[in-house]
Order: structure tokens, then sequence, then C-alpha cells
């Protein structure tokens, strides 16, 4: 469903994909509708959604819009980016129900949707809606156990699937109607060396947020050598790398709150120089995808000229968007 095309779209970066992370927190639906169609129209090949139950910006805000929610309505919105989630959280929905949703989703946005699989990090989320916030290396086996469950049903399409974990159960499963996409990308999110990093091994992507161009490179070595491991290459892999914007140092604390010393290398700050030289060094590293994650402020939402100074930065090509 990908056009080579938008491969192209960035005159500075050819070949490389850039998205914009929208986040979910202190913002509405409507607000959400004006950004998707003002970041498709910048020429951005990419949107995605986030899975969280309260605010992500380490400030203990409650307010959240629902992913599911808002991932059919950027599916519905938009007319030619790709439909991101990053990432779903198994904990939160049994993966057969997640994984009719993606194939409903995906018929509504013509084979757009690409899936993202998390373990899930927020203990309060999990806490406050009365569930279990297993260990991590539960979280980790529970994230393999998904991903098996949700391939299945999305990618053996006309098949029935039984699977007996310790986490999910399926009994003759099947997932109609398929989605409309042969194939319907499942990404992983996460960059933990030791579990995470084998289950992204076996999937169609992988997503890392928030790191240094030296980590990302690190992390998608190892990655590499589990391709390896299981005779694949880790080019076959969509490797990408969500990093921030910030015009000052309050923004960067607006958007980020108690995270934002701690990602700070990771988020474009400075000259447009500077941000340019950022974004070379992930490409450098290995990154073929970079999405921006621009968070809502609170009391005034989405900023449509921020996404506009991101696109003018990366030249991007704009969009001539036909709206049905």
């Amino acid at each position: 469903m990908i056009d080579d095309a938008t491969l192209q779209r960035s005159r500075l970066f050819p070949g490389i994909r850039f998205g914009i992370h929208a986040g979910l927190q202190n913002t509405d639906p409507h607000d959400l509708q004006g950004a998707w169609r003002h970041i498709e129209a910048l020429g951005f090949d990419w949107i995605s959604v986030f899975d969280h139950l309260y605010s992500a910006n380490g400030t203990g805000d409650t307010h959240c819009l629902e992913s599911i929610s808002m991932h059919t309505l950027l599916a519905a919105t938009t007319r030619y980016v790709t439909c991101g989630s990053l990432v779903y959280v198994p904990s939160y929905r049994h993966p057969a129900i997640l994984a009719k949703s993606m194939a409903t989703i995906d018929l509504l946005s013509g084979g757009r949707v690409v899936m993202g699989l998390g373990a899930g990090w927020h203990r309060r989320e999990f806490q406050s809606f009365g569930l279990a916030f297993l260990e991590r290396r539960d979280r980790i086996r529970q994230l393999r156990e998904a991903y098996d469950c949700i391939d299945a049903l999305l990618n053996r399409r006309g098949e029935s699937v039984t699977y007996e974990g310790k986490f999910f159960q399926l009994q003759d499963a099947h997932c109609t109607p398929a989605p409309a996409q042969q194939r319907l990308p499942i990404w992983i999110g996460g960059g933990g060396e030791q579990l995470t990093l084998r289950v992204a091994a076996d999937s169609d992507g992988w997503n890392v947020p928030f790191v240094s161009p030296e980590v990302f490179a690190r992390k998608k070595g190892i990655l590499a050598g589990y391709c390896e491991e299981g005779n694949r290459s880790v080019d076959e892999i969509a490797c990408s790398v969500n990093i921030g914007v910030a015009w000052s140092e309050s923004d960067l604390l607006e958007q980020f709150g108690r995270n934002a010393e701690q990602i700070s290398p990771a988020v474009l700050q400075g000259s447009t120089e500077r941000m340019r030289d950022l974004i070379g060094s992930y490409i450098e590293a290995g990154a073929d995808h970079i999405n921006v994650a621009i968070r809502p402020r609170k009391g005034s939402g989405h900023q449509l000229d921020e996404f506009t100074r991101v696109a003018e930065m990366l030249e991007l090509t704009p969009r001539r968007v036909v709206r049905g």
C-alpha cells in the first residue's frame, strides 16, 4: 500500500520516511482531525497514536483520549498517510479483540494500518484501571504471546487459530473479514536488549523512543544479531525511532514533564542546522524511519505551525490532498 514515491518527499533526506507521533493528551477529537489533515498535506508519510490511559508526559495528568477510537478516527480522517500505533499494550485488551479492531481499521483506511505492540510501562495506568502490572520479564512473555496470536489472526488468511499460552488462549478463532493488506505489518516497540529485541527480530518493524543515535545504533546491532540467529536480515525490518521537538527549555518541560532531562539528547532543539545534524546522525545510525513526537500543550492543544516548522526543516514536498 505504501507508494515508493513517498520515500522521496524529503529533498534533504531521500529514502527516509518521516512521520508525526501525535499525543492524545490535552486535546480533543476535532483538534486532532485538524492536526492530522495538516500533517498529511505537509507531506509526512506517517501519523501514529499512542496507547495510554493517562497522559504520558510525566506530570501525573489524567487527561488522555482512548487509542483505538482515535486510531479509527485517524484512518477515517486521512487518505494517504500510514496510520500507525506506537504501541498497543496487550495487558489492556485481549490480543484477539485487538486483532479484530486492527483488521477493521485497515479496511476502513484502505490498507494503511501498521500495528505496534509493546509490553507497557506506565505502572499508574495499570493500577488505576485494575490491571495486573506483571514483572518486566512476564510482560515481555505476554508481549511474545500477543504477537503470535495477532500475527496468526491477521496474517494467516482464512485459517482458524488455536493457541494455548500462559497468558492468552484461542480456540478455533477466525479474524473475518481479513485486513485489506495481504500482510498487515506488526511492529514491536521498545529497546530491551535481552528480551524485547528478540521478539522484534520476528516482526515487520521495530520502534524505539527517545534514545540517542549512539544508543539506537547499538540496539540495532543487537537486533541484527538476533535476526541472524533466525536466518533473516535486519534489512527486512523497518527500523524506526521516535524523537521529540522543543522550541525552548520551557516547551521541553511542558511537553515531557519530569522525563524532559532524560530524553533531551533525543529532542530536536536549537537552530535548523543543529536539528538537521541530529536527523543525519540517526540516519547514519541505521534509522530508515523517523517520527517526531509532538505532545499537545495543556489548554492549547496542537499548534499547526509547529508541524509546518518541522516539515520546512526537513524540506518535505507538500502533498496535494483530495478529500472525498
